[in-house]
């Protein structure tokens, strides 16, 4: 059985609310079908910035059906997996494969943070469930938990792991995975601000967070570093680096959800105890994304 070697660009898309908390399919549906239509070739729902944390089993596996309903096979869907006990998690995978979904991007035990051992077992257990494609999720910075290159070579025995969202924040991490693994799996970058970096290094494609509201040059940024036309990209890059910036915070949840209703593709409903962005914080991004709207590029000829 071949199976599917994603590229390009997977947006982890907002879980959209009502002012109630209450989950909005209609703005979803809205949401994921502006994604597709500005050309991403993935979508992946329900992850540190899809709010999971906030979300209830049965609430992921809804986000995720309307995520599927949606792209009606034209991008894949890959749902996030970040339960606390693999249990939960085998559960999850089975239930979301009868959705539909088309993959699974999977964290490490987020409370928990096991060692290489169990980390590789919990992994395993979660692939034979699903009998899907699985993105490994590897982001030691938030979560404690570094799968190395050694521990992908031991890995690549297992073959639904076929992709990797690499967040180390680390960059020379590409690299040693690639002369660890060679062609074995998939590479994504999953740190927005190393994006330039990440797809010059030989990344596959990007795991990406301000495409949320800016998928066209997200789209078109990869586009050109695929061309090598490196001058075109570093400046498209230069002009987008402020808003990545955003990503890679605590709050990218209430940044993005402000950017994102500043471009006019969203709204800033979270779930407590996350509030919308006040005062200084507030005045900073927004001079950010009204500075980055005054000076966007065309980038159709990208596209």
């Amino acid at each position: 059985m071949s199976l599917p070697k994603w590229r390009g660009i997977f947006p982890a898309v907002t879980t959209k609310f009502k002012a109630n908390e209450e989950l909005d399919h209609a703005e979803m549906e809205k949401h994921f079908a502006f994604q597709i239509d500005a050309g991403v070739h993935g979508l992946v729902t329900c992850g540190s910035l899809g709010e999971a944390s906030t979300l209830s089993f049965e609430e992921k596996l809804e986000v995720t059906g309307v995520a599927i309903k949606v792209a009606n096979n034209r991008v894949p869907v890959l749902a996030n997996v970040s339960e606390t006990r693999t249990a939960n998690a085998l559960r999850f995978v089975e239930q979301a494969a009868k959705l539909g979904v088309q993959g699974f991007m999977v964290m490490p035990s987020v409370l928990y943070a096991a060692d290489s051992r169990e980390a590789k077992d919990n992994l395993r257990a979660i692939a034979d469930a699903a009998q899907l494609p699985i993105m490994v999720y590897n982001n030691p910075v938030t979560y404690k938990v570094d799968l190395t290159p050694e521990d992908f070579q031991d890995l690549s025995d297992c073959k639904w792991i076929t992709a990797i969202k690499e967040s180390t924040d680390n960059i020379r991490r590409v690299t040693d995975l690639r002369n660890a693994v060679g062609d074995r799996y998939q590479i994504f970058m999953g740190v927005d601000d190393l994006s330039f970096e990440g797809l010059a290094v030989g990344a596959d494609g990007l795991l990406a967070g301000l495409v949320v509201a800016f998928p066209r040059e997200t789209v078109a940024l990869y586009n050109l570093m695929q061309a090598k036309r490196y001058d075109e990209a570093l400046a498209l890059y230069r002009w987008f680096m402020p808003l990545m910036h955003l990503d890679v915070s605590t709050k990218l949840v209430q940044n993005l959800k402000l950017v994102e209703t500043l471009v006019g593709v969203g709204n800033e409903y979270v779930r407590r105890p996350r509030q919308p962005l006040v005062g200084a914080e507030r005045e900073r991004v927004t001079a950010i994304v009204q500075k980055a709207l005054a000076t966007r590029p065309d980038v159709s000829a990208y596209l």
